[in-house]
């Protein structure tokens, strides 16, 4: 992007300079200037009466003016698409209402027209299909190009997909692509109603702070989101969309080629699936006491998970690791042990339905969070969940017996 001062037009009546809110703005020769302090925020362009300073969009780049609707790239692996598809349709409809305007999946890929329904029945109202043998396994290069071809087409306002591996890995090339800028591993999304721009939110400094991102001229918005920090769309069975076929260019898929796809390895650890997670903090003390964590999530039909201080002490290994550097869930119950509550820990686990903190400090951060807070020694109280969980279930099978006689 260029400022462009058209000198025939320019009467030198300084009302750029007064508006320039950097000071970049002068006049020379009765001619206004724009300095090395320029950085394009378009005050003088608003401000010129005699419009002779405009802003010169580079090939390629959309401006805000030309772009319309809100769209989530479908991704989908061997034809399964991923949870996070739903949490970005269901927060992709909220945006595409308050913007006005229509919502849609783009689904690549080959074979895969059995995803259309569902997309629909969760909230789009078109899907963008583009379904080609050469899609048929995912390829950075293929996948670029064609998703690249159909924004400069279609001009979308804003585009959403989710931080896998997938999204980390395909939607900087696209970004690149087409221009624009792209805000990463985003928590949290809104539309600033004043403005109509998409308010992005990600966690910076380390987790420190929330800090909230704005692309104020190209487009589209671009927005990749953590898995499980948003609500799923429900689907909708009687819902109907649109389905748009898109043809991919002959030149597509020239790039990089994918030899040979190997066995993937299951984590043996489901955090970002799991009903109830038990997270042991620094106040467990050591790997033994991570024992106590373990029969605890037992009991509940749980899974373990720790923070980035147990796991940097080597009491349990990375995969059970929530947080801003771990895993980002969002389970019915989260039971934290011993956990202080930094801001990196937060991020990952804040949308847990219910949030229950175990801590002898009374001060801890994690209270701020918790819905339900038991001030004690771990050690104590953990102990006694165990035993009254116990009771409760040899309560129970003792009344299912009763109830069978």
């Amino acid at each position: 992007m260029a400022l462009i001062i058209d000198k025939n037009l320019c009467t030198g009546c300084g009302s750029c300079v007064d508006a320039c809110p950097f000071g970049a703005m002068e006049l020379h020769d009765g001619v206004a200037v724009a300095g090395d302090g320029c950085t394009l925020c378009g005050a003088c362009v608003d401000a010129c009466p005699e419009s002779a300073i405009g802003l010169d969009e580079p090939a390629g780049e959309q401006t805000a003016q030309a772009a319309s609707g809100v769209w989530v790239f479908a991704e989908q692996r061997q034809g399964q698409a991923p949870e996070v598809v739903a949490e970005l349709l269901g927060q992709g409809r909220k945006l595409a209402d308050e913007l006005r305007a229509e919502l849609a999946a783009v689904l690549l890929g080959h074979g895969v027209e059995g995803l259309v329904a569902p997309l629909m029945s969760q909230g789009a109202d078109v899907v963008y299909l583009i379904d080609d043998p050469r899609l048929a396994r995912f390829n950075d290069d293929a996948y670029a190009d064609a998703l690249a071809a159909l924004v400069r087409d279609r001009r979308p306002e804003v585009l959403l997909a989710g931080a896998t591996a997938i999204g980390r890995s395909l939607m900087p090339r696209l970004a690149t692509a087409v221009a624009t800028g792209l805000t990463a591993d985003c928590t949290g999304l809104a539309i600033d109603r004043e403005r109509g721009l998409l308010l992005q939110t990600r966690p910076a400094f380390g987790g420190n702070i929330m800090a909230t991102i704005v692309c104020p001229q190209a487009r589209p918005q671009m927005a990749t989101v953590r898995p499980r920090v948003m609500k799923a769309a429900l689907p909708d069975a009687a819902r109907r969309g649109r389905l748009e076929r898109v043809t991919l260019s002959s030149d597509v898929g020239g790039g990089s080629a994918v030899l040979e796809i190997v066995a993937e390895i299951e984590d043996q650890v489901n955090l970002t699936g799991a009903e109830v997670i038990v997270c042991g903090g620094r106040g467990v003390g050591s790997a033994e006491g991570f024992e106590l964590v373990r029969q605890l999530a037992r009991e509940l039909g749980g899974v373990v998970g720790a923070t980035r201080g147990a796991v940097d002490s080597g009491w349990i290994g990375h995969a059970h690791q929530v947080g801003q550097t771990g895993r980002t869930v969002a389970p019915r119950l989260y039971i934290g042990l011993g956990v202080a509550g930094a801001v990196q820990h937060l991020v990952g686990m804040q949308s847990s339905d219910t949030i229950v903190a175990v801590n002898k400090d009374p001060q801890a951060a994690i209270f701020q969070a918790a819905h339900y807070g038991v001030v004690g020694d771990l050690f104590e109280v953990v102990p006694a969940m165990i035993a009254r969980l116990r009771q409760r279930r040899g309560q129970d099978q003792a009344s299912a017996a009763d109830q069978k006689c």
